[in-house]
């Protein structure tokens, strides 16, 4: 016969061990080794012994009968059949809590995801666009109950209303009572006599909506907005789900953007850029004039106030960059060819602008460095 192991030893406590550290351990051990929770095959044994040992230690008399004379002192002599078990069940009821209801609570209905394109003007001055979407909503037919209208849910007879059925087992440990999700009503507590004949009970149904939408001034690509409660409908009373906005901002064939500025680029000619000009520059609101002086240098930038991107945080927009492009003619005539090498014998060999002629010495300054 196997020696039976010291008590102390399987709970995994010194003899010193207060009652409350007794309790903790056999706790955290039979949640462990609970045969409806594992499967090993040393598992049941294992219970059986943890068991045993709790017993005895958690009982002021037999710990102190088992201190005094061990194994045959705590028994009385007798074997290991005499505890009682039977009453194991409640006692690990009440160190975990025992079942619990099942009955299903309320359910947030499920967030839906919808991509809108946004044309670059759309963007920058907000607009309002309508969307089209296909959702999940309570029945208009039945209000969600998934009954015909006239007629009721009628109290599940399996559970008898409560969602949950109890299945109670005897082993060598006890009763122990197992509670699981009513099949026949799933957890709902009530069964659909006559279904509803647009939503087939469910009590939910798809349906197409347009919801207008507004877009705020200011928006770039990759924002998102959230619309609360236009989502799929929840499940019981649960509330609905959110409807997730991905905005995708359409390029445009003059304009970039830089955070609250717009950026354009505007062809000039040798003679407006030597001389000066007023030309006409596009905007998102149409074309203003501006002024380019003389000596103007290729990739010069000019600054048109107020005519970019509104803040959303508050009153006030960005600006709006003009960079000048001086443009090389590609052919001329003939008349064009002999002007143009009269000017160039006029005007000498091309030097650097002053502020130019300062960038290039210390850019050579740098490397000679």
């Amino acid at each position: 016969m196997a020696t039976k192991r010291d008590y102390y030893e399987v709970l995994g406590v010194p003899r010193s061990a207060s009652e409350e550290e007794i309790k903790k351990a056999f706790r955290k051990l039979a949640f462990k080794y609970h045969p409806d929770r594992n499967d090993e095959d040393e598992a049941e044994a294992r219970f059986k012994e943890i068991n045993e040992a709790y017993q005895v230690l958690s009982d002021q008399e037999k710990r102190a009968a088992y201190d005094r004379f061990g194994h045959a002192g705590a028994l009385g002599d007798r074997p290991f059949s005499g505890f009682d078990f039977g009453g194991f069940g409640d006692i690990f009821d009440a160190f975990f809590g025992g079942a619990t209801s099942t009955r299903r609570a309320p359910q947030r209905g499920a967030d839906l995801r919808y991509r809108l394109a946004l044309t670059f003007e759309e963007a920058v001055f907000g607009c309002q666009k309508p969307l089209s979407i296909i959702r999940t909503e309570v029945c208009s037919e039945c209000r969600g109950l998934g009954s015909a209208p006239g007629s009721q849910p009628a109290q599940c007879p399996a559970c008898r209303g409560s969602g949950e059925v109890r299945r109670s087992q005897q082993s060598i440990f006890g009763q122990f009572v197992h509670v699981a999700i009513c099949d026949r009503c799933q957890g709902e507590g009530k069964v659909i006599v006559s279904p509803c004949s647009a939503c087939q009970g469910a009590g939910r149904e798809r349906r197409h909506r347009k919801i207008a939408v507004k877009i705020p001034p200011g928006v770039n690509q990759g924002n998102q907005m959230l619309l609360r409660n236009e989502g799929d409908a929840g499940l019981r009373g649960g509330p609905a789900g959110n409807l997730l906005i991905a905005l995708d901002v359409k390029p445009h064939p003059l304009f970039q953007r830089q955070d609250h500025d717009i950026l354009c680029e505007i062809p000039i000619n040798f003679a407006q850029a030597a001389l000066g000009d007023e030309i006409e520059v596009p905007t998102l609101e149409g074309s203003v004039s501006m002024r380019i002086p003389a000596g103007t240098q290729n990739g010069e930038a000019f600054i048109l106030r107020g005519k970019g991107v509104p803040y959303s945080e508050g009153a006030g927009r960005g600006d709006q960059v003009v960079r000048v492009m001086v443009v090389t003619p590609d052919s001329l005539t003939v008349e064009q060819r002999r002007l143009f090498r009269e000017l160039g014998r006029s005007l000498g060999p091309a030097s650097l602008p002053k502020e130019s002629k300062g960038l290039l010495g210390k850019i050579k300054g740098a490397f000679s460095s």
